[in-house]
């Protein structure tokens, strides 16, 4: 046999089968994927101290109520892009929400003598709902607590980029 006939049968036997076994295990994780974006409904927020989350959002009915810094409370609507929701989905993949106990709380106090922030954050699918209620003084791992903060800042980052783009 020469050295090209050699190669060619390797490529055939060895080669050819793990490339087609990859796409078929690859192929088949995607398509199972628990929480897959095509099956995105919506994103719910509602944060706040104490047992009133009394700043709202929810993408499916572009309802947004949030405490402006002056104690009143602000209503408007706020339509988030397929776009932004897509960033989200994948941050909240990238920081393993989906992994996120359900309910992860601490103590209910922060630093001094002010509550700490609770925040519900709820990813809506077709077939599954993911939802986890995150206090800011959840004292557990500092990892999963980091993740929190993250995804939440992420959310409210894009929020607040969207307002900016309505009043202009």
């Amino acid at each position: 046999m020469s050295d090209k006939t050699k190669k060619i049968f390797f490529a055939l036997t060895v080669v050819v089968p793990i490339l087609l076994y990859c796409a078929y295990y690859y192929g088949m994780m995607i398509k199972n994927a628990p929480y897959r974006f095509s099956d995105f409904q919506y994103l719910r927020l509602e944060y706040g101290t104490g047992d009133t989350l009394k700043n709202k959002y929810n993408s499916k009915t572009g309802a947004y109520q949030y405490l402006t810094r002056s104690g009143a409370i602000k209503n408007m609507e706020l339509h988030l892009t397929k776009d932004d929701l897509l960033y989200l989905h994948r941050k909240a993949a990238d920081l393993g929400f989906w992994n996120f106990p359900e309910k992860e709380e601490g103590d209910g106090f922060g630093t001094g003598k002010d509550k700490a922030p609770k925040y519900l954050m709820e990813f809506v699918y077709k077939n599954k709902t993911k939802k986890v209620l995150f206090d800011a003084s959840y004292a557990g791992d500092p990892q999963l607590k980091d993740a929190n903060m993250r995804l939440i800042k992420e959310i409210q980052m894009k929020l607040d980029e969207r307002e900016e783009l309505m009043k202009k």
